[in-house]
């Protein structure tokens, strides 16, 4: 499980990067704050086992 969070983060980077790059900057930066949520949950499961 936390390989697979892992790579959804860097895939949710990789498509803030490309949505900023493209000039959608708002876009950008709503989707880039889902990767520190993500690894919040992450750690937060980590905690419950």
């Amino acid at each position: 499980m936390n390989a697979i969070l892992i790579l959804v983060v860097l895939s949710v980077i990789v498509v803030a990067e490309v949505r900023y790059l493209q000039g959608n900057t708002l876009e950008a930066i709503f989707i880039g704050l889902w990767a520190p949520t993500i690894m919040g949950f992450l750690n937060y499961f980590k905690i419950q086992r």
